[in-house]
């Protein structure tokens, strides 16, 4: 059986920024990624060329430091910065 990591599973608080996009924390960083993944989707946010990439709107803007377009991986290293 399969170990859980827990520090994954912890609830983290989240920045006013963040919470914009992903509602009110405290979550665990997987149910943040996971929100955030939804609003992406729902705001129609992938680049449809290259849907490695995400386009900001205000919002997202905010979370990405001012960035208009952050690839996937790069955003998970700024939403970081939201959580603590």
């Amino acid at each position: 059986m399969a170990q859980t990591n827990s520090a994954f599973m912890k609830p983290m608080t989240i920045s006013a920024d963040l919470a914009e996009v992903v509602g009110k924390g405290p979550m665990p960083r997987s149910e943040v990624v996971k929100k955030l993944w939804v609003y992406i989707k729902k705001n129609g946010l992938q680049d449809p060329q290259n849907k490695r990439n995400i386009n900001g709107d205000e919002a997202l803007k905010k979370v990405f430091g001012g960035k208009k377009t952050v690839n996937m991986f790069e955003m998970t290293k700024l939403v970081s910065k939201h959580l603590s």
